[in-house]
């Protein structure tokens, strides 16, 4: 089997039941490490699913289900292909589907044949009688689905979409743990910035930046938002403006990306306010907006 490859945000819903293409493997005894399913054909390649019942603890899966799906065709050349990747679980209790879906594309190589969720369910909840995944005498259910994505856009370094800047004055000052921009608009929706003067509880530090969806937006059910950005702090003295991208997925329950702008406060003090005002700005664009299952 090819080398393991997971970092992943997950979505989690029930269904009635799988896709008509999703591969089901049934398990009538959970004794072994390991479990692969036969081969199933998807988007014209050939795929198997891969169960760590106990956790993949090579992947840092020591106290959960682990769940992979491994490319199994070969081209010559080699090429690459984009997939959407969605595990399941029959839970007996509520006769549904736990759905896990991988949010994020993933790009299946001859270098990296296999990715999927090294957490895709505690043992404690898996194992638990009460909770209906398990029942003496019958067998578990697990499943996962392919769907075929086209390749992402690569990023380039001049974007030519939305820009959006902002002065925040009085920035050595600021009492305040962050401080939010006024509303942009942006492929339909209305998003905010919000800044972290002090540092954020992941990067206590370091300048931090994230990109937000107004409140005033909901997001239905399973609906996920692309989005590809370039956030600079501006650097009033010339070119050398300290920048970061950011490609990921906006969903229901995280409203909010970003990422720490590898800028400490005091560097970022000393080099890059005008006159105590800090010159922050974005170029984004939507890139994809999406139903799940």
């Amino acid at each position: 089997m090819g080398s393991y490859a997971s970092d992943s945000a997950m979505l989690k819903t029930w269904r009635k039941t799988p896709p008509s293409s999703c591969s089901l493997v049934r398990l009538s005894q959970l004794a072994n490490e390991k479990y692969e399913s036969s081969p199933f054909s998807s988007g014209g390649h050939n795929w198997r699913l891969v169960v760590y019942p106990k956790g993949n603890e090579e992947d840092n899966g020591k106290g959960f289900v682990s769940m992979y799906v491994e490319c199994l065709s070969s081209t010559t050349p080699p090429i690459d292909v984009f997939a959407y990747l969605s595990f399941f679980v029959f839970n007996k209790k509520d006769n549904k589907y736990l759905s896990i879906q991988d949010v994020e594309v993933k790009r299946f190589s001859s270098s990296k044949t296999v990715w999927g969720l090294p957490k895709a369910m505690s043992l404690e909840t898996f194992t638990d009688p009460a909770k209906g995944f398990i029942v003496e005498g019958e067998p578990c259910e697990f499943g996962a689905h392919v769907k075929i994505a086209s390749s992402p856009v690569p990023v380039d370094e001049n974007l030519p979409f939305h820009k959006f800047s902002w002065s925040i004055r009085d920035f050595s000052v600021l009492k305040q743990n962050d401080c939010i921009s006024k509303t942009f608009a942006m492929g339909g929706k209305n998003w905010t910035l919000t800044v972290y003067p002090k540092g954020d509880s992941e990067a206590d530090d370091e300048f931090c930046k994230y990109l937000h969806l107004a409140d005033s937006e909901v997001l239905s059910p399973g609906e996920m938002i692309s989005v590809r950005a370039q956030l600079r702090a501006l650097d009033p003295r010339g070119s050398k403006h300290k920048t970061v991208w950011l490609q990921q997925w906006i969903m229901a329950a995280t409203k909010a990306r970003g990422i720490p702008q590898s800028l400490s406060l005091a560097d970022l003090q000393e080099a890059y306010l005008d006159e105590d005002t800090l010159n922050v700005e974005i170029e984004c664009e939507v890139v994809n907006s999406r139903k799940m299952f």
